[in-house]
């Protein structure tokens, strides 16, 4: 297979269809109305159900690529970072839930750095599987909030639900952070032993 063919596999176009969704997403944000909050969380939730595919396709089609592993990590984290932050922007997190979104953004720029400062010496910090269950959960969550109140018209007080899940998003997020530089420093030790500067 062609390295251009690679590049547009079905689990990378997944990954493509993700950075996608947020323009979307964002000029849905612009459209009050339950039309659009419901088309909205159709196509988060599309986005979310693609994440999980592009890395079943991958595995078991042996497609698995090293611009496929760069783009899940990055799509996901593009996809995250903007869907919180046009949640701040359009009131669905106000006051005191402006602090997770920070701490969650904060965390992946903190891993997205030490990933590439482990790769200057040739370590490869890989996705653990707390992480992976942290952006399901993360994923989960801003779900709910993306539908916002318009949600209420099936599950009552969906905002609230929301923001309880996004808390225990947040959580794991620290969690699955700490678990990286626990590990990743026990690499630095050992370099720093070494010499290596």
């Amino acid at each position: 297979m062609s390295p251009m063919s690679k590049a547009y596999n079905i689990p990378n176009m997944l990954c493509y269809f993700r950075i996608a969704v947020i323009p979307v997403m964002t000029v849905l944000f612009f459209f009050d109305g339950m039309v659009a909050a419901w088309l909205n969380l159709f196509v988060f939730a599309l986005a979310g159900l693609s994440d999980f595919l592009d890395g079943v396709i991958a595995r078991r089609t042996g497609q698995m690529t090293l611009l496929g592993k760069f783009l899940d990590s990055s799509s996901d984290k593009m996809l995250v970072g903007a869907s919180l932050i046009l949640l701040v922007a359009f009131d669905r997190l106000t006051g005191v839930w402006i602090v997770p979104c920070i701490i969650i953004l904060l965390r992946e720029i903190f891993i997205a750095g030490l990933r590439e400062f482990m790769a200057m010496y040739n370590v490869i910090v890989h996705i653990s599987k707390l992480g992976k269950w942290k952006l399901t959960i993360q994923m989960f969550a801003m779900g709910w909030l993306v539908v916002g109140d318009y949600g209420d018209v099936l599950v009552p007080h969906t905002v609230l639900i929301g923001k309880v899940l996004f808390v225990f998003a947040t959580i794991m997020t620290l969690i699955s952070g700490w678990d990286y530089m626990r590990e990743a420093w026990k690499t630095i030790e050992k370099l720093d032993a070494e010499g290596k500067h």
